[in-house]
């Protein structure tokens, strides 16, 4: 296979693009490193079955030049900054809706009929069923970015009905582990390391998250284009667990040694959009015989040790 990667300097995508090179395939990366890091690629860049192209999904004459020659695309660019979507509303519809677009179309003008695309558990919104399964209703959406993830997923499976492509959709939990650089593990690590003695919680801790390592994400990626056979495939990530954010807190200042006084700023959101409660059913991807093998404790401990063995993950997020 010779893999189309965008975002593939960022957290997920270069360790896709290091698993796709370990299996043998040969990869395009795709990237404008607005929030990527190029260190990210070390590994890859020494491959010869590696290109790494510099460019924007919003320009579309790179993009098809880059694109051409290639069997399957593998989505994972967007605007991930979920907390502050009201900031800049746009900004997801930019990032994450028009150039899923962008890469429909080419894929479409150069024959490429394969598709994995990272979606989000946000698109349930504030579900009413619990673990949430893939058939599961939508309700009334509480942030941009699960707005517009939703807004791809239909072009995405329009183009599948249209053009004859194959869709795979992953609904992922929050995603931990190596070269991990924004979420909640990231915040309340840097803030502890400015401050030991206190911690700021956004909302009350008692919102109940998910939590998948990456690698085990990646392995049921891998799984799901294996074995999936339908033209659209829906499949949610995540682990058969979840975790109040006070329990994360307890497992992070342990792993620290720190007993940081918490103050919390209220209520059940942390933030416009956040939901409370996110836990999915994923015995969809688990019929195929995907099991996760990382406990979402243990992956908040590799996380938290990934940053505090590389600090300069702080110094270069923009």
């Amino acid at each position: 296979m010779r893999a189309f990667v965008t975002g593939a300097s960022g957290f997920i995508g270069s360790n896709l693009v290091d698993r796709l090179l370990a299996a043998g395939h040969s990869v395009v990366g795709y990237d404008n490193f607005v929030t990527g890091q190029s260190r990210f690629l070390k590994g890859a860049l020494m491959s010869a079955n590696f290109k790494l192209i510099e460019g924007d999904l919003l320009n579309n004459d790179v993009l098809r030049t880059s694109i051409a020659g290639c069997d399957m695309v593998f989505h994972l660019a967007a605007n991930a900054d979920v907390r502050f979507g009201t900031h800049h509303p746009f900004k997801d519809i930019e990032q994450n809706l028009i150039a899923t677009f962008n890469v429909l179309e080419a894929m479409r003008v150069h024959g490429i009929k394969r598709i994995a695309f990272s979606s989000t558990g946000s698109v349930y919104g504030e579900a009413k069923v619990f673990p949430t399964p893939e058939d599961a209703p939508f309700p009334v959406q509480t942030s941009l970015y699960g707005n517009s993830k939703i807004a791809a997923e239909g072009l995405i499976t329009s183009y599948c009905e249209g053009f004859d492509f194959q869709g795979f959709i992953f609904r992922f939990v929050s995603i931990l582990g190596e070269r991990y650089t924004h979420g909640h593990v990231f915040d309340f690590y840097q803030k502890l390391a400015a401050d030991p003695s206190r911690l700021e919680v956004l909302g009350n801790g008692k919102q109940r998250k998910s939590y998948l390592y990456v690698q085990d994400c990646i392995d049921a990626i891998f799984i799901a284009i294996e074995r999936a056979t339908d033209r659209v495939n829906i499949f949610n990530l995540g682990q058969d667990e979840y975790c109040e954010v006070n329990q994360s807190i307890g497992w992070i200042s342990k792993r620290l040694q720190l007993e940081p006084k918490l103050e919390y700023t209220g209520g059940e959101r942390g933030w416009i959009g956040d939901n409370p409660f996110i836990f999915l059913d994923c015995s969809r991807i688990r019929a195929l015989g995907w099991r996760p093998k990382v406990s979402i404790k243990h992956g908040i401990e590799i996380t938290l040790d990934y940053l505090r063995a590389n600090p300069w993950v702080f110094e270069a997020r923009p």
